[in-house]
């Protein structure tokens, strides 16, 4: 990948995130990139794959939870780790990993 700027590197992070992670509701699938939130996680994971450690699926788990997706209108918010099934929290673990080895 060797991607030579920051810029470009977020923007194929958001890419692979979008097309790879999706909101379950009701065995509906919403890629996160539909419901235009792959931006929103990639700007909260970034220092994760910067670090000097390894990404540690704790610490993504922590970020899903503080990121509020509203619905119905804007009446409620619920925590986006709460849509995610646990399939979907592990490939975005694995995404983030191989980012961080290719940064």
């Amino acid at each position: 990948m060797a991607k030579t700027n920051t810029k470009e590197l977020l923007e194929a992070l958001a890419a692979e995130i979008g097309e790879n992670v999706y909101i379950d509701i009701a065995k509906w699938h919403l890629y996160v990139s539909d419901a235009k939130l792959h931006t929103v996680i990639v700007e909260q994971v970034y220092p994760l794959i910067t670090a000097s450690k390894p990404v540690e699926e704790d610490e993504v788990i922590q970020v899903l939870e503080s990121i509020p997706v509203k619905i119905g209108g804007g009446r409620k918010e619920i925590p986006l780790i709460d849509l995610l099934p646990l399939q979907c929290q592990v490939s975005l673990v694995d995404i983030l990993e191989k980012y961080q080895r290719e940064i």
